[in-house]
């Protein structure tokens, strides 16, 4: 495999500054709770809210402020990835009455966990498609309490109004006007207005990334996330200008998002790198994706389709598209492990999925994906086990267990097993 165009070598940021900082914003959430988020706010974002609640009045108004197509346009998404929710909530299996020998009964039990908090973005863009990715799966998992956060529009005390109506239409039950490490800490160890949570999900900047991680145990998360990325796998029948406009729409989220393609035609390579250039010219946000794909873009030529599969399956990228000729996609898929989310075919753009087709577009980065999948009402649901034995079924595997136990050393658990053989013995 060739490099057509690189990516600029990648510069260390300065993880240890980053992680005194977090860290420090943390210990100050933790002992002087809303005071300190309210100072964040007015630092971070000119917020000066007394109450951080966003009230149902709040959430009326933002309603009212948009148009009846902007509220049909996200109910319209909503419904479709609360369909796909509700499928895969279905595909979540409880087993009931498993024995594995007479008298022993197994199982284990699908539990929603108690209460979550969805983490929604509110930098550079008002990302309320977000709110919908994180809230309807929590929902349809039966999370007992919902809660959502997000920054306010900066200078003003308001989250963005289209973030508030699809935090409503998801389900949420609780909003509040706060964002950064400093949210994360609240919703990890509480303050007077906050109450913690079981599990935070959503993406952040790094700040918020380094803040999941240090409050990882305290709460769970979902992942670890780093910046979007997208890879394509092309063929020579790809169409160039549909492929620069993906790689396009994954740039413009930061300066560090990531675009590549791998692809087995070098003429195509060079049509996407003249097609990119061309885009950019129109772009409205080229201020952010010319940077992004100049440092971190990069075109790769591969001999075949096959060592295009190897490269994507060691890269594990969160978005994958799949652009090759129709009687190649179904092996070209079935090779492929190792993504958060693939698309399959030219007509499926990874747009469509970021807002309105039904998967989610929370997921793995930085090669998360190996081990771990997106967002999904599984990240919300708890798979606990339980058992009982009759007498019977007792005295049977009682024996084992005792010698599997002194085999260890352990004489407390092969006791906690004999006890019970010679009670049995002298019923």
């Amino acid at each position: 495999m060739k490099a057509y165009k690189s990516a600029a070598p990648a510069s260390e940021a300065d993880r240890k500054a980053l992680q005194e900082t977090v860290s420090q914003m943390i210990e100050e959430v933790r002992a002087r709770g809303d005071e300190a988020l309210r100072e964040y706010n007015a630092r971070f974002d000119d917020c000066h809210r007394d109450s951080l609640r966003i009230s149902q009045e709040e959430i009326q108004q933002a309603y009212d402020s948009l148009t009846k197509e902007e509220v049909e346009d996200i109910k319209a998404a909503a419904a479709n990835i609360r369909a796909f929710a509700e499928a895969q909530k279905a595909s979540i299996g409880e087993v009931k009455d498993f024995s594995p020998q007479p008298g022993i009964i197994l199982g284990h039990r699908a539990i929603p966990v108690d209460s979550c908090c969805c983490y929604v973005p509110g930098g550079g863009y008002p990302l309320y498609s977000t709110a919908l990715m994180l809230g309807i799966p929590a929902k349809v998992a039966g999370v007992g309490r919902i809660a959502a956060c997000s920054p306010v529009i900066k200078g003003t005390d308001r989250i963005h109004p289209k973030t508030l109506v699809a935090m409503d239409i998801a389900g949420v039950d609780e909003i509040y006007a706060v964002g950064g490490a400093q949210a994360v800490a609240a919703f990890s160890y509480g303050t007077d207005q906050i109450s913690p949570v079981n599990l935070i999900v959503g993406p952040g900047n790094s700040f918020v990334t380094e803040a999941k991680r240090q409050c990882y145990g305290k709460v769970g998360i979902d992942f670890v996330a780093g910046p979007s990325e997208v890879l394509v796998i092309a063929d020579g029948q790809a169409d160039a200008e549909i492929i620069a406009a993906d790689l396009l729409a994954q740039s413009e989220h930061d300066r560090v998002a990531k675009g590549i393609v791998v692809t087995t035609d070098e003429s195509l390579a060079a049509e996407i790198k003249k097609a990119v250039e061309e885009q950019l010219e129109t772009l409205e946000t080229s201020d952010i994706a010319r940077i992004s794909w100049e440092n971190r873009g990069e075109i790769l030529i591969a001999d075949t389709l096959e060592e295009a599969v190897e490269y994507a399956n060691s890269y594990a990228p969160e978005h994958l598209e799949v652009n090759v000729r129709e009687d190649r996609i179904k092996d070209v898929t079935e090779a492929l492990r190792n993504y958060g989310s693939l698309f399959i075919g030219g007509n499926t753009a990874e747009v469509f999925g970021d807002y309105a087709s039904g998967t989610n577009h929370t997921l793995p980065t930085l090669g998360a994906a190996r081990y771990t999948g997106g967002v999904w009402v599984g990240t919300f649901t708890k798979i606990c086990t339980y058992q009982s034995m009759d007498p019977e079924a007792m005295m049977g595997i009682a024996p084992l267990v005792s010698r599997l136990a002194r085999g260890e050393g352990l004489i407390g658990h092969a006791r906690a097993a004999e006890i019970r053989i010679g009670k049995n013995e002298g019923e």
